[in-house]
C-alpha cells in the first residue's frame, strides 16, 4: 500500500440482502469497483432467499475474499443492517442496498466529504434509473415534484446539513453510540436514526457530490406493495414522533382524504339532486388534470413512459396516502409484517 492509502481509514460496507438476484451482483461489483485506496471490506447480511441470490453471492465471495457473507435469520432491513455492522470492523460504516449501483469515486467522495465536515452521516442523491418502460415512469416520479416532491435526496440542491440522507456513509462510534438501528421499524429506519444522531449533537450531511443509481420495482405489484408499506411505516413514525416530521408527508394522506370525501359528495349530489355537493367531483378532477398534464411531461421521455405514468403516479399515491392513514390511526393488524418486499 502507498503511505496515503495507509492514512486512509478502513471501510465496511453493510448490505442486507433476500430475494434480489436481478440486481446484487450488480450492486456488490460496484463496490469492488471503487477508486478508494484504503482498506475495505464487504458484509452481507442473508436473509432466506429462495430465488438463487445466495447462489449468486456464494460465487462472489469465493472469487473475492473481502467479500463476506453471513445470516440474517430475521430477513427484515434493520436486523440485517445491525448484523451486519456488528460483524464489520472498519471506522466507517458505509450502507449499500442491493438495488443500488455506487460510481466508482462515491467512497472517495464520502470518506473526503466525512472528514471535512466532521459529520456523523454523509449521503447524497438516489438517482432513480429504469430499464424498461415502466421502471422507467416509476423513476421519473422519484425525481419529480409530483411523485416523491422532489426532495434534496431526489433531484439534489447545496451542500450542507440534512434531515436524513439516502443510504449514509457513518462514523461508526456514533452508530454504537445511539444503538444502532431499530429492529422494530421495518421502513424509514434510515430517517429515526438519522434523528437519533441528530438529537445526540450529531450532523447529517447531503452533498449533491454523491450519486447513486438506484433501481426500480420493476412491477406494477411489487411498486404498490413498496409504497403502501413505506406508508403505513412513515404514518406510525408521524405517530411516534409527531412534530419531528415534515409537512411533506402528510401531502398524500390529505390528497387521499380530499379526493375520496369529493367523490362521496359529489355521488351524493347527483343521485339526491343536491347541486351544490356536486361540486366536490372538482376534487379528483383536479388530481386527474394534474397525472395527465404530469403524463404527458413524462411522454416527452419515452410515449410509454407517459403511458406507464397515468398508472403509476396514482399507486404511488394512493399507496403511501392509504398506507399512511392506515399507520397513523394505528388499525393495521401486525405492523410488522408490512416491508415492502
Amino acid at each position: 500500500m502507498t503511505a496515503q492509502s495507509d492514512a486512509l481509514p478502513g471501510v465496511s460496507y453493510v448490505m442486507p440482502v433476500l430475494n434480489e438476484v436481478e440486481h446484487i451482483e450488480a450492486a456488490v461489483r460496484s463496490l469492488t469497483a471503487q477508486d478508494y485506496e484504503g482498506p475495505f471490506e464487504i458484509v452481507l447480511a442473508l436473509g432466506p432467499s429462495v430465488d438463487g441470490t445466495n447462489e449468486v453471492i456464494a460465487e462472489l465471495s469465493r472469487e473475492d475474499p473481502r467479500i463476506r457473507a453471513i445470516p440474517n435469520e430475521a430477513g427484515s432491513t434493520p436486523s440485517g443492517l445491525n448484523v451486519a455492522i456488528r460483524a464489520s470492523t472498519y471506522p466507517v460504516v458505509i450502507r449499500v442496498d442491493a438495488h443500488s449501483v455506487l460510481p466508482t469515486d462515491y467512497t472517495r467522495v464520502a470518506v473526503r466529504t466525512l472528514l471535512e465536515t466532521g459529520a456523523d452521516n454523509v449521503g447524497g442523491i438516489m438517482k432513480a434509473e429504469g430499464r424498461t418502460p415502466f421502471e422507467k415512469a416509476v423513476a421519473h416520479a422519484y425525481g419529480s415534484p409530483e411523485g416523491l416532491g422532489g426532495t434534496q435526496h431526489h433531484v439534489g440542491g447545496k451542500a450542507g446539513p440534512a434531515e436524513t440522507a439516502y443510504l449514509g456513509v457513518f462514523q461508526r462510534h456514533r452508530l454504537v453510540e445511539v444503538g444502532l438501528f431499530d429492529e422494530g421499524i421495518k421502513r424509514g429506519q434510515d430517517w429515526e436514526l438519522n434523528r437519533r444522531l441528530r438529537a445526540t449533537g450529531g450532523t447529517v450531511w447531503f452533498t449533491p457530490e454523491l450519486q447513486v443509481v438506484y433501481r426500480p420495482r420493476s412491477s406494477l405489484r411489487k411498486l404498490v406493495r413498496q409504497f403502501v408499506a413505506t406508508g403505513i411505516w412513515r404514518g406510525e413514525l408521524a405517530r411516534r414522533f409527531g412534530t419531528a416530521n415534515s409537512l411533506r408527508y402528510f401531502v398524500p394522506p390529505a390528497a387521499v382524504i380530499g379526493i375520496v370525501v369529493g367523490l362521496i359528495a359529489g355521488l351524493v349530489g347527483a343521485i339526491a339532486g343536491i347541486p351544490w355537493l356536486l361540486l366536490g367531483f372538482a376534487v379528483p378532477a383536479a388530481y386527474a388534470l394534474v397525472v395527465v398534464a404530469a403524463s404527458v411531461r413524462a411522454a416527452r421521455e419515452r410515449i410509454l413512459t407517459g403511458a406507464w405514468y397515468l398508472v403509476v403516479l396514482p399507486c404511488i399515491h394512493f399507496g403511501w396516502g392509504v398506507g399512511f392513514l392506515l399507520g397513523f390511526l394505528g388499525i393495521t393488524k401486525n405492523i410488522k409484517q408490512y416491508t415492502g418486499r
